[in-house]
Parts: C-alpha cells; structure tokens; sequence
C-alpha cells in the first residue's frame, strides 16, 4: 500500500540547495518526453521547476512551497502539470500523452503508484 501522507523531512543537505525531485518519462507521447522536476531553495522557500530536453515552459501548482510536500501533493502537482501555450514560439510543442513512469530518490513510493496506474490502464 503506498503511502500517500510520506513526507521527507527536508530535500537539501547543508552542501545542496538544489535537487532532482522527478524524472517522467510518458513512453506513449510522440517523442516519448522526458521531464525533470527539481527542488531549489532560494530566500527560505523551495521553488519548483519542470524542465525537458525543448526548453518548454511548465506550468506547475503550486510552484513554490514553504516544506517538502507529501507524495501525495506531489502526485497532484505531476497529474496537473501543463506546457505554459503562451511561451511556446520557436519551441518544440510537446503533449503529454498517457500516464508517465516516474523515478525518485526522495519519494521511492512514487515509481510504484505511476507503476499501478499504467497497469490499470492497461498500458504496461
């Protein structure tokens, strides 16, 4: 049963103030997208950011939090992740299709939940 309350204590150590949250893969997308979320701790606050190998621009919500979130909030952010339209000239418009695989070092439940899902789906 995965635990969706886990919440890790803290994402940075006293050497790092950034860090990979996530990496999504969504295999059934046209260009199979690859997207990395990181952590980073910028004036007591931790900023989120989605990046992929385009350039595009995410829209995530929320994007800037006070404590590391529980894996559930984290599941809400990824499932309501959007590309933001508005800065999308000259870029690589990519959809998210499908249900993402997901790897975390800080939320090791998160791989088996998206693992659930797909079955569900029947996409694994």
């Amino acid at each position: 049963m995965v635990d969706f309350k886990f919440r890790p204590e803290n994402y940075f150590t006293a050497e790092t103030s950034s860090i990979l949250l996530v990496k999504l893969h969504y295999p059934e997308s046209t260009w199979g997208e690859q997207i990395s979320i990181y952590a980073h701790q910028v004036d007591f606050r931790i900023h989120l950011e989605a990046v992929d190998f385009y350039g595009n621009d995410y829209l995530l919500y929320p994007s800037k939090i006070e404590e590391p979130m529980s894996l559930e909030d984290l599941i809400f952010l990824i499932e309501g992740m959007q590309l933001n339209q508005d800065e999308l000239e000259g870029k690589m418009e990519l959809v998210l299709d499908g249900i993402p695989e997901a790897t975390s070092l800080v939320y090791p439940e998160l791989e088996w939940y998206f693992k659930d899902k797909r079955k569900s789906f029947g996409l694994e």
